[in-house]
């Protein structure tokens, strides 16, 4: 029998040894009055003669995570959603049969405890208990050296252990949950309404990305899990809500990897009546009052790289940015052939028939992107690539738009959206011609969004930012992994510990 099927039973034993004494293994009457924060910060600087004066009585639950036994008495550590606390559980004053219950807990086992506060010898504050229960039995042990474990795999797909053994996990998605509420509140103080729109599309649109697809037995029909809610959101700004957000879901099906996520979510906001320079001042707004509540500083630093957040934040044509970081030069790219050629000398696969844009673009992410460290907003993107963005008034041959890079991430993308139905219909045709060629990713016909925009939409800028790579640099986290609480994995063996 190897060593975890012996710990499983000996627990075993000591269930079945409870159930025999009367002991309810998962009861639900348990009545909470504290935390361990509210009890620490309350009490945690008085010294035991001022302790001794409290008449109150505390009742706490949460996970035991530590037993120190001495024979007719032992130190506890009880955790919960808020931190740690030490209990005192003496037998003379629990009694002698709850004392006989205790001694049959586990650690990992739910408890709860109540009684007086004292302060140890080494000044530690201490729940003086009258009487504790089991309130929650825990069959599995948990792992002795989760601290140290080397298979990083485990940690997310055994998420609910990691959230027991290693509070600084915890702490990422209170942030986590810190940050999205500051972006709601930030939006919501500029007038812009909180909507939701659909998760499942007739159609994929919105952004250039491959989708997942599935059916409607009912409607017979095929649907998309949506990769942006774009034109839904374009369609409020048609209808009037001239100022509309959605914090939600995108889901993409694409490659995994320390930045990615095949399910990730996403801030997307639209306003009428402003531009695609005006979102590049709302964003520098938004991240640095988010950057000040959470970290206090706008200096801040991202695994081992100093940041400097404070505005206002560089700005780069796609082209300057290849310039500045590679070898290449102005006329390379005004020409396909020398674009074509040089994409070549990097490694790039590229068509002789591919388009310039294209290939700026993508000489673009190998050269610079990775290099952009200090916050900087990226414009000009080639309209080849942006199939919904309004043309720039100086160069048709690009568009009114940028992308904002952080440590060589993208952060954001936004644009002044394009609002002519024709000139849209023809992005739509170019893109389709693309998709018949084999770009799964290349935008379809999206007839029904031609004729909301018939109706007349206002000039209106919109933008989306990945809330996952935002919470990860404000919590120093180097995957995207780490602050998503149930990340995809490739199916693998059962590694429950």
């Amino acid at each position: 029998m190897d060593e975890k099927s012996e710990l499983l039973r000996k627990r075993e034993e000591k269930m079945k040894a409870l159930q025999d004494m009367g002991v309810e293994l998962y009861p639900n009457d348990a009545k909470v009055t504290a935390t361990t924060k509210s009890v620490i910060d309350r009490f945690g600087d008085m010294d035991n003669e001022d302790l001794t004066g409290i008449e109150e009585k505390f009742t706490l639950a949460g996970r035991l995570m530590a037993v120190r036994n001495f024979g007719k008495a032992a130190f506890v550590s009880i955790q919960d959603r808020e931190g740690r606390i030490q209990g005192y559980i003496a037998r003379d004053k629990v009694g002698k049969d709850a004392y006989s219950i205790f001694k049959k807990f586990d650690v990992g086992d739910i408890v709860f405890i109540s009684g007086g506060l004292v302060k140890t010898k080494t000044g530690e504050l201490t729940v003086d208990a009258d009487n504790v229960r089991l309130l929650s039995k825990a069959i599995r042990p948990l792992p002795e050296k989760w601290h140290g474990l080397t298979d990083v795999e485990a940690r997310y797909r055994q998420r609910p252990v990691d959230l027991i053994m290693n509070p600084g996990v915890k702490e990422v998605f209170y942030t986590r949950s810190r940050v999205i509420k500051l972006i709601r509140d930030f939006m919501q103080d500029r007038d812009f309404l909180e909507v939701e729109t659909p998760m499942m599309h007739p159609m994929a649109g919105g952004a250039v990305a491959r989708p997942f697809k599935t059916y409607h037995n009912t409607l017979d029909m095929d649907l998309y899990l949506r990769i942006a809610p774009e034109l839904y959101l374009k369609r409020l700004i048609v209808g009037g809500l001239d100022r509309v957000f959605e914090i939600n879901r995108n889901f993409r099906n694409e490659g995994v990897s320390t930045s990615h996520n095949p399910e990730f979510t996403m801030m997307e906001f639209y306003q009428a009546y402003a531009t695609y320079e005006d979102l590049i001042v709302m964003t520098e707004e938004m991240i640095t009052s988010v950057a000040t509540e959470i970290l206090g500083s706008l200096q801040i630093e991202y695994q081992g790289i100093k940041l400097d957040l404070a505005r206002p934040w560089q700005r780069l044509t796609v082209k300057e940015a290849i310039l500045k970081h590679s070898d290449a030069t102005p006329d390379i790219l005004e020409d396909q052939a020398k674009a074509a050629k040089y994409a070549r000398v990097l490694g790039l696969a590229v068509e002789d028939d591919e388009p310039l844009g294209k290939i700026i673009v993508a000489i673009f992410e190998e050269v610079a992107e990775a290099r952009l460290i200090q916050p900087t907003f990226v414009t000009s993107y080639p309209i080849e690539v942006s199939p919904l963005s309004r043309k720039s008034a100086g160069d048709g041959g690009f568009t009114d738009r940028f992308e904002l890079y952080i440590y060589g991430r993208e952060l954001a993308n936004a644009f002044s959206e394009l609002n002519d139905p024709e000139d849209q219909r023809n992005r739509f045709a170019m893109q389709l011609k693309e998709r018949e060629a084999g770009d799964k990713e290349a935008h379809e016909m999206d007839e029904d969004y031609i004729s909301a925009l018939e109706y007349g939409m206002p000039p209106t800028a919109g933008e989306g930012i990945g809330i996952d790579r935002l919470v990860m640099l404000f919590t120093n986290s180097p995957s995207i992994r780490d602050v998503i609480l149930f990340p995809h994995m490739r199916a693998k063996r059962d590694v429950r510990l």
